[in-house]
């Protein structure tokens, strides 16, 4: 096999922070997409759906697939993805917010930081 035949790896980090302005909306989609789900057992089923009602940011992890991010990607296979959803204090107004806070120590790995 090639260097150019020989699979390479890429963790894509994206961070995103979304405004719920409609919950009974976002709701109503992740329940629909838990009941449309055939193969997901019904006690799990009834479990997703307890958590869907409580948390909206567990609806929203319902309805957000990393599949759908890359499935239109040319020459790319999702290989592995993991992705959670939790409720923030954030405001936009803030300077000190920062999405890249994590990523400070990461200029070892390869990441060349914050890009414009």
């Amino acid at each position: 096999m090639t260097t150019e035949e020989t699979p390479r790896y890429v963790r894509l980090r994206v961070d995103l922070v979304l405004e719920i302005d409609d919950p009974e909306a976002l709701t109503g989609a992740a329940l629909e997409r838990i009941a449309a789900d055939e193969l997901l057992p019904d006690q799990e089923r009834a479990h997703a759906q307890s958590a869907v009602r409580e948390d909206e940011a567990e609806a929203l992890a319902y309805l957000v697939d990393p599949f759908d991010l890359v499935a239109e990607v040319p020459g790319v296979e999702l290989a592995q993805a993991s992705w959670s959803s939790e409720e923030i204090e954030y405001d936009p107004d803030d300077e000190d917010w920062d999405l890249d806070e994590e990523d400070e120590g990461d200029e070892e790995d390869g990441d060349d930081g914050p890009r414009p």
